[in-house]
């Protein structure tokens, strides 16, 4: 095994060990890249090893690379898309839904689930606060379909899996962080909130079909709520008028980034007024809501951005010691042929996700096997939608699944943490049948991107 290959694994294997002592992530990122620089150095200069690797050429080009993050216009758009989210959650939007949307779904068997997928898609298109997403759902309708003698597997893994679909419909911050690491005009983030809008669309409706399809089968999950009233048009005029507001903000989100109107970065600011706008709007807006949703705003940012100084540190050490050629050449080695790679690479995503979040497999993994995707012929778009894709699956699979934790943070106390596990399972087996779907399909990630530019 030639050194470059040790180095490397040396070098995970570092990270791995110092992950599992409890220190921030940005923290082991950063120290992990300062050990082996040592490393790289001293075997180089005082034992001779035969290894391209010096400091100028490693870690004395993170401050360079530290101001491109910090002079990154794609950037911008993380902390604004932040801020649009953590004001919706403020402006009581998901509230009016609820009420208004159980009235039109509940008398259906599994309506009140089905009630809450359809929100959770609305908040997604307009947040990719994950944390907040599940956690609001998880407040709204777990004591109402617990009242309703709902499964409570069935309940608690609905609303779960469903606040997470704000990590892959756009606007989603995940999207944005990998478009920044791409760095290639062929996947934009434009590009990426376009290939991810249908993929999204589709996960959501397989939601639906399960929470409408279940209870057929076991009529006990979901049983048929009793004493609401029947469905008129006064009550599709009250859902209505609470879908509106959401699908304006949505629209002028996305619709002006589709259209070619506005860049992501510019949309993400007229999100975050738009968000301001409902706030007030529904008499929400004040001071102490809107420091806090500052405050949440920052310290959301500083955590991402501090990772992202870690992970730049991480990579370009890494990248001097050999390691993009020697992942590069383990992957082509691989005697599976390009489609093979690409499933060797899902898998092995889907794996990491167990025990790391998705920040971190984001800015590491994704730099270094992209380039090996494009090069066998691939688009980018489309892999790298399915790369999301695999990553949404990590939010709800033990033990770093935090959609898990979030949820049971607010699950009624009946709720156990048996129920979560058994609720979320098939919802991670529907995520990766989408994701099959996806693969098999190439253009349902591809198709919108390849039509925005003719």
């Amino acid at each position: 095994m030639e050194l470059e290959t040790l180095f490397v694994i040396g070098m995970f294997l570092t990270f791995g060990v110092l992950l599992m002592t409890g220190y921030p992530v940005a923290w082991v990122l950063g120290g992990t890249a300062v050990v082996w620089t040592l490393i790289g150095v001293i075997a180089v200069e005082d034992f001779g090893a035969n290894l391209w690797f010096d400091y100028p050429s490693s870690m004395g080009l993170v401050p360079e690379r530290i101001w491109g993050i910090v002079e990154s216009e794609t950037l911008v758009a993380l902390p604004m898309f932040i801020f649009m989210g953590i004001m919706l959650d403020q402006s009581g939007v998901a509230e009016r839904l609820m009420k208004s949307m159980v009235k039109l779904f509940g008398n259906v068997r599994g309506g009140f689930a089905v009630t809450v997928i359809v929100i959770g898609v609305l908040l997604a298109a307009t947040t990719g606060i994950i944390g907040a997403s599940v956690v609001l759902l998880g407040m709204l309708s777990l004591p109402v379909m617990m009242e309703n003698k709902y499964d409570k597997g069935f309940a608690v893994g609905t609303a779960c899996a469903t606040g997470t679909l704000g990590i892959l419909i756009p606007p989603s911050i995940m999207l944005v962080l990998m478009a920044d690491r791409l760095a290639v005009p062929e996947a934009s983030v434009g590009d990426l909130f376009m290939g991810a809008f249908l993929p999204g669309l589709l996960l959501g409706a397989m939601y639906v079909s399960y929470a409408l399809i279940r209870p057929l089968l076991q009529p006990n999950v979901a049983p048929v709520p009793e004493g609401l009233e029947k469905v008129s048009w006064s009550v599709v005029w009250e859902v209505a008028k609470a879908v509106l507001p959401t699908a304006a903000l949505i629209l002028g989100v996305l619709g002006s980034i589709f259209a070619g109107v506005a860049t992501p970065t510019e949309a993400s600011g007229v999100g975050a007024l738009g968000a301001l706008i409902l706030a007030f709007a529904a008499r929400r807006l004040n001071l102490k809501v809107l420091n806090s949703s500052l405050q949440q705003t920052t310290r959301t940012s500083a955590f991402i951005f501090a990772i992202f100084l870690g992970a730049t540190a991480f990579s370009v050490v890494l990248r001097g010691l050999g390691g993009d050629t020697v992942i590069e050449e383990a992957l082509l080695g691989l005697p599976f042929g390009p489609y093979g790679v690409v499933l060797t690479i899902l898998f092995a995503v889907f794996l990491l996700g167990f025990f790391l979040d998705w920040v971190e497999i984001t800015l590491i993994i994704l730099p270094l096997v992209a380039p090996v995707v494009q090069q066998l012929g691939f688009d980018l778009v489309w892999f790298t939608i399915m790369f999301a894709m695999c990553l949404q699956t990590s939010f709800l699979t033990p033990p770093v699944g935090f959609a898990l934790f979030y949820i049971k943070g607010v699950a009624p106390p009946e709720i156990k943490v048996t129920d979560i596990y058994r609720g979320v399972v098939p919802f991670i087996i529907i995520q990766l049948v989408a994701l099959a779907i996806v693969f098999l399909v190439p253009e349902i990630a591809t198709w919108l991107p390849s039509i925005a530019y003719d």
